[in-house]
């Protein structure tokens, strides 16, 4: 077994409240905002946007890398390295930020000129006691200050699986909703949006009852598009051929809060949270969704998040050149006319 899986088992690599989340890996080896626009809102100068010529975004302007995609790497190798990339944004994860210090990240990547693309995670709003549901609403809101601190607008949730004992699946969407309500006035004064990310169904027990962009909109149509908007994950919606659809549905009302990117690759490991695939290694349309989410009208960042121990136990320079090229050939690149080339996809979605 490889040195970062013992060390990120794959139940413990990214904890659900109340576990104990594995330690860090040593310091590794190697060195945004934007949203779908409603109609009528204003453009600023900080928006990431899109090529006029939506279907071949060859440059890298809009792409983002979420932190726990190099694991290995330290939050300053991490803004080191994607300068030197030339890769502009960055997701962020809590955890990290917290132990490196939220000033202090705040300081680094402004310092690298980087921009935030999202913050993860918040969410987990599922429970029953009335203890733990007023402890994960403070737990939120201080990722939402969190949030507003590091410059981002976009906070991803996951929204948290059944509480221990429940088969209520309908009953923990509604808790969810009700946290919402809460919460959303609280962030909206600070200026960040809340982003439902609908996890693969597999996940639906423990860690997240919204399973599809459609229920994730449900949810989120229940609030105004600026205080609550959805996840796109390629990962989670890839098998799911109402996709399409949904994706429309969200971009007609600006409900794109972000747009994520990972691979679908066979066999699932144990666990499976650990599973995620690189670009272009596995079964998934991933320029079908970039351009989808484009003719949608989303323009904010494109975000690399995958969760792979193989690449964790890489030197990080390479696996970012890897990245880089993966994203240029697999998601930016406009398809050569005629029969898919081996490895190009067509899609089947609406």
């Amino acid at each position: 077994m490889r040195r970062l899986l013992s060390v990120y088992g794959a139940e413990d690599a990214f904890p659900a409240p109340g576990e104990t989340p594995a330690p860090a890996p040593a310091p590794g080896r190697g060195p945004v905002r934007g949203r779908t626009e409603a109609p009528g809102s204003p453009r600023t100068t900080d928006d990431l946007t899109a090529p006029t010529d939506l279907a071949l975004p060859t440059d890298l302007s809009r792409l983002s890398l979420n932190q726990e995609t190099l694991r290995q790497w330290s939050l300053p190798e991490l803004a080191d390295g994607c300068v030197r990339a030339g890769v502009p944004a960055v997701g962020l994860w809590r955890a990290p930020v917290q132990a490196y210090g939220v000033a202090a990240a705040v300081r680094l990547v402004r310092a690298a000129g980087l921009r935030v693309s999202s913050l993860c995670r918040g969410g987990f709003l599922t429970a029953l006691d009335p203890g733990e549901r007023a402890a994960a609403l403070d737990d939120n809101r201080a990722a939402v200050d969190e949030a507003a601190t590091l410059g981002t607008d976009t906070l991803v949730l996951v929204s948290g699986g059944l509480p221990a004992g429940s088969r209520d699946l309908p009953g923990a969407r509604e808790r969810i909703a009700d946290a919402l309500g809460e919460l959303a006035p609280y962030a909206a004064e600070r200026g960040v949006r809340l982003a439902i990310e609908p996890l693969h169904p597999m996940y639906a027990a423990d860690r997240c009852v919204v399973s599809t962009l459609a229920q994730a909109l449900d949810l989120a149509e229940r609030f105004p598009a600026d205080r609550v908007g959805v996840v796109v994950d390629t990962y989670h919606l890839w098998w799911d051929d109402t996709a399409g659809a949904q994706i429309d549905r969200a971009g007609a009302a600006a409900r794109i809060a972000a747009f994520q990117l990972a691979d679908w690759v066979t066999p699932l490991p144990e666990g499976v949270l650990l599973g995620r695939g690189q670009l272009g290694d596995g079964v998934v349309d991933l320029r079908w969704f970039r351009e989808r989410v484009e003719t949608a009208g989303y323009r904010g960042p494109i975000e690399v998040e995958i969760f792979n121990p193989a690449l964790w136990d890489r030197d990080g320079t390479e696996a970012l050149a890897e990245i880089v090229d993966r994203f240029r050939r697999y998601v930016a690149a406009r398809p050569e006319p005629g029969p898919p080339a081996p490895g190009e996809r067509h899609s089947y979605k609406g």
